[in-house]
């Protein structure tokens, strides 16, 4: 029987003998990552404690015919198996082997007494299929012998917490086969802490990292106390796609008792980001050494000390399932989006844990913070919102686990919401809307599920085309990464009005939402997907047949003629209609819009647009992504002067840019056999502008007709374009394309390696 575990004596295969936490510690010490030195008192020893204290009859006595949807029931029993507990006296073999090793680590870590954190670690936690993460206590800044024997002993008492106790029941475990280890490690005295997501849990993004950062201790952050600032990064730059600075009231340090303490942050910090660029790229690479190690999705917690970052505990992340569905409605509270899906019913807001028998089946549980009591309100709840809390406090864990749309940190859903109004709550984008919101639900592809046609992944985005906003919902269901265009014509062609008419009858508002409404039923299907947006390319013999349109141009080529940005910069009360149309969608939480502008052939044009944005508060590349359409010759040659302007993306629009190459009208029967998109002359300005894009790190697509040409993807791939949108029953198509050709050239790789060492 081993008492006591050393981190380098135990990995991931020793769950059984130092739990989760404590395997995972020893898995990431002996791989080289940064964890402060820690032994363990092992699962053994608390089986050897339960054992010669005659605790295990007890304890199943007491247990026996428990109603865990009793709190009172519950709350009773609980008490009274840690008074038990508490109250025993520990083996005097187990208490010297404790005081000894503390004693070691001491010695190791410089000679004087240290600071450590006694932290629980059961046997059935942090496993795959199920998250028992915080149902058991730890206790910091503990300095010592004596107060780490009663730290630990605390530790084997907290086993048989409310909400363990109830965990288990639920999940089918037996209490008394569960048993539970203690990790005591070195603390680290943490300016920064907080926790790290390989994967976006909330929108199920594999390309994606969030990262939430505290001042202080971890403490806050875990325990749902602190607000924290998140931050998204692309997994594949390491760089900021979204930075959610909180402000942060509390915070959670040492003090020079040793004690841990609560205290307020001070002023100049509340509203202050964390962490900087380089902190974040030096998080994120350790997160992908991590989930490289693991072969997973992890959940890892990090602290910062002296500029010093540590790991302090990785474990998978369970909870990776995407239910996305919602509209629009009036916003009554915005917060973090911490447990997708949508549900509508009763505010019922919960002070003290008394209240809790308030809540029935399908109300909206509202608090400042959820508990481990909560729990049987949490299951009964459609939704839970709470005032405090980032992406790892109990609410939003439990509510993942439980599959309830939660959103947390909202900061005054107390003090808006009222008890028994009808509320709409959505998990994903992190919103509240007033009243019931009922719209046609769609579930996502899952990937590696079993389904009968899984979703091939491929490297290269797959994207597809959308000329018209009623076929979002079958342009969804093709299991597309986003959609690649959306054309805004036909949002004006279904009014059959003319947008100028529009605005001097109905006003500047009538015109947003035109544009608002065609966006958001594509943006809604496709969430979080990108939605790409691209401004009206209002050909003169298009628009001449709307109600008003009398006054267009009578045009001899509309083609070559006023259309695309050079109109839209002429008609800037046009465009500044569909600049407020994102910024609207944008305030109502559509964060996965994109914008690009068609027909571009000047750097001027760019800039233009981004001042006219600029003045109604709409930060392009900022705000959101921003791009152009390369469909002439001329941007295509002149790419890195446009580039040079700040854009984040360009789509090469094949159909116009080979009409204007080769000078072929695509719409004229008599040149059709001529029309040819694989022309040498159309290629090599394809080639060029991905090349430059990539040597610029601006991303590139292809939204033309092109990109639903098997024969022609193969070549963009080669050529390393990032995504290709194709048309909706291309799709199958050209996924398959896509990835036999990226496993060619891996392939290629491979062979022409071998013949070089051969």
């Amino acid at each position: 029987m081993k008492l006591i575990a050393w981190l380098d004596e135990i990995s991931n295969r020793d769950v059984d003998i130092a739990g989760g936490k404590g395997a995972s510690l020893g898995e990431m010490w002996n791989a080289g990552f940064p964890v402060p030195p820690a032994f363990v008192v092992t699962a053994d020893a608390y089986r050897y404690f339960i054992r010669e204290s005659k605790l295990d009859k007890k304890i199943r006595k007491i247990l026996k015919d428990i109603d865990v949807n009793n709190p009172e029931d519950l709350n009773r029993k609980s008490e009274e198996i840690r008074k038990l507990i508490l109250n025993a006296k520990m083996p005097k073999d187990l208490e010297i082997s404790i005081i000894e090793s503390y004693n070691r680590l001491c010695e190791e870590s410089g000679g004087e007494e240290v600071f450590v954190a006694v932290r629980s670690s059961a046997t059935a936690e942090d496993l795959p299929d199920a998250s028992f993460a915080g149902q058991q206590e730890t206790y910091l800044n503990v300095k010592g012998a004596e107060n780490v024997v009663k730290a630990v002993q605390k530790c084997f008492a907290s086993l048989f917490t409310p909400r363990a106790i109830f965990y288990r029941e639920q999940k089918g475990f037996d209490h008394l086969d569960v048993a539970l280890a203690v990790v005591v490690q070195k603390m680290v005295d943490s300016e920064k802490s907080g926790v790290l997501f390989t994967v976006n849990p909330i929108n199920q993004n594999y390309e994606e990292m969030v990262i939430e950062g505290a001042w202080g201790l971890g403490e806050g952050v875990v325990s749902g106390v602190v607000t924290p600032d998140t931050y998204i990064l692309d997994k594949k730059t390491l760089t900021p796609k979204s930075i959610s600075v909180a402000r942060k009231e509390v915070m959670f340090i040492r003090d020079e008792e040793g004690e841990t303490k609560k205290v307020e942050v001070p002023e100049d910090l509340k509203e202050k980001r964390v962490l900087s660029d380089d902190e974040l790229r030096r998080l994120g690479q350790m997160g992908l050494s991590i989930e490289k190690h693991y072969g997973r999705p992890m959940d890892v917690e990090w602290a910062i000390e002296k500029g010093k970052i540590y790991m302090l505990q990785a474990r998978p992340i369970t909870t990776l399932e995407g239910e996305k569905k919602e509209d629009g409605g009036e916003i009554l509270l915005k917060g973090i989006g911490a447990s997708p899906g949508l549900a509508s019913g009763k505010v019922k807001i919960i002070h003290d844990i008394r209240e809790i028998e308030k809540i029935e089946e399908g109300d909206v549980l509202v608090t400042k913070m959820t508990t481990p009591d909560m729990v049987p309100a949490m299951k009964k709840a459609s939704a839970i919102v709470t005032d405090d809390g980032g992406l790892t406090c109990h609410a939003a864990i439990i509510s993942r686990e439980l599959g309830t749309p939660c959103v947390v940190g909202t900061q005054k859903a107390t003090k808006v919401l009222k008890d028994n109004m009808v509320v709409t709550v959505d998990g994903e984008k992190g919103i509240v809307y007033r009243g019931e919101i009922k719209r046609g639900e769609k579930k996502e592809k899952e990937i590696g599920t079993g389904t009968t046609t899984p979703v091939i992944i491929t490297a290269t985005e797959i994207m597809v085309n959308v000329s018209m906003p009623e076929v979002a919902e079958r342009a969804a269901a093709t299991g597309a990464d986003g959609v690649g265009l959306l054309r805004a014509e036909h949002m004006i062609l279904e009014t059959g009005v003319h947008p100028i008419k529009i605005l001097r009858e109905k006003g500047e508002d009538a015109l947003v939402e035109v544009f608002a409404d065609g966006i958001r039923k594509v943006a809604d299907a496709f969430y979080p997907r990108p939605v790409t947006y691209r401004t009206l390319d209002a050909p003169t013999d298009e628009f001449r047949g709307l109600e008003g349109g009398e006054d267009e141009p009578v045009e001899q080529n509309p083609m070559l003629g006023w259309r695309g940005i050079r109109r839209s910069l002429d008609e800037k009360e046009i465009l500044k209609c569909e600049l407020l149309a994102i910024k609207k969608l944008r305030s109502e939480g559509y964060k996965n819009i994109r914008l690009m502008i068609p027909l571009v052939t000047n750097p001027s044009e760019v800039r233009k647009v981004k001042e006219l944005a600029r003045e109604i508060g709409l930060e392009l590349g900022k705000d959101v992504d921003f791009g152009v359409m390369v469909e002439t010759p001329a941007a295509a040659l002149i790419i890195e002067d446009i580039i040079k302007e700040g854009i984040d993306f360009v789509s090469l629009g094949t159909n116009d840019l080979t009409q204007y190459t080769i000078a072929i009208d695509r719409n004229n029967e008599l040149v059709a056999k001529y029309y040819r998109e694989n022309h040498p002359a159309v290629l090599k300005l394809i080639k060029y502008v991905i090349e430059t894009c990539k040597k610029h790190g601006v991303k590139t697509s292809i939204c033309g007709q092109a990109g639903s040409r098997p024969s022609m993807v193969e070549k963009l791939v080669r050529w390393g374009i990032d995504s290709i949108s194709a048309n909706i029953d291309a799709i199958d198509t050209i996924r398959k394309t896509v990835a036999r050709t990226e496993q060619r050239i891996i392939l290629e790789t491979i062979r022409d390696r071998k013949l070089n060492i051969d």
